[in-house]
């Protein structure tokens, strides 16, 4: 699963990188320790036009009777993804690109003990997670506020990242972005077909401070790793 992540470029930047047309994101600042519920940036495509928005993390999908359903919806599997009822509309007209600067796993060292380690792009890019997106309002207020939600799809782990799980996100390249996004693109499976690990390589990873397990904790300094745990490696 994909429980954590570092968002810390700016805006601006991922909306050059991404070949966005709009951008109509708040700018979030740079977050080191992303959990769920928390909002974040995704880009979604509409009438031709790729834009960068503000989602918060833990799909609602549009029939839920409140919002709570969300924390447990902050991954859909690839491999069940267009059988669930949660994410199967979804899949089919509602896709997103979600960028990371890197994500963290947990490795268990024990019966009491989980390590955690930070991934990133081996080349510094920024990762593209494949994300599905939904529109959601309180039914008991009809008049109320649209909430857009969003999760990540997750794939058997590569090399990198199966030293420490057995699942990560899956990671778009740019060639496939535009079959992501098209929401005139039905194929599921096409579609599919790209929810798949990405090529072993493409990782790094590097055991962080146990401090990354508290959400309340931020900063920089969560992605150095102790002394101990460089030579652990």
């Amino acid at each position: 699963m994909c429980g954590r992540y570092v968002a810390a470029t700016p805006p601006a930047e991922l909306a050059a990188q991404l070949g966005v047309t709009e951008v109509r994101a708040e700018d979030l600042g740079p977050r080191y320790n992303v959990a769920p519920t928390m909002p974040v940036y995704a880009v979604a495509e509409s009438h031709g036009i790729r834009s960068l928005g503000t989602f918060r993390w833990g799909l609602v999908p549009s029939w839920a009777k409140d919002a709570s359903i969300g924390s447990k919806l902050i991954n859909a599997r690839a491999e069940s993804v267009a059988d669930k009822p949660a994410f199967r509309n979804a899949l089919a007209r509602r896709r997103c690109l979600i960028p990371a600067d890197g994500f963290y796993e947990w490795e268990r060292q024990g019966p009491r003990r989980r390590q955690p380690f930070y991934l990133r792009a081996r080349d510094g890019r920024p990762l593209t997670f494949a994300g599905l997106w939904e529109v959601w309002r309180d039914p008991q207020e009809p008049d109320g506020e649209l909430v857009r939600t969003c999760t990540i799809v997750t794939t058997g782990a590569n090399a990198e990242a199966g030293r420490v799980h057995n699942r990560m996100p899956v990671l778009l390249a740019p060639s496939t972005w535009d079959a992501w996004l098209d929401r005139d693109n039905h194929d599921v499976a096409s579609l599919q077909g790209l929810l798949v690990p990405a090529p072993d390589g493409t990782l790094e990873l590097q055991p962080v401070s146990n401090a990354v397990n508290d959400v309340r904790h931020e900063g920089p300094s969560l992605l150095d790793p102790s002394e101990e745990q460089q030579q652990s490696l």
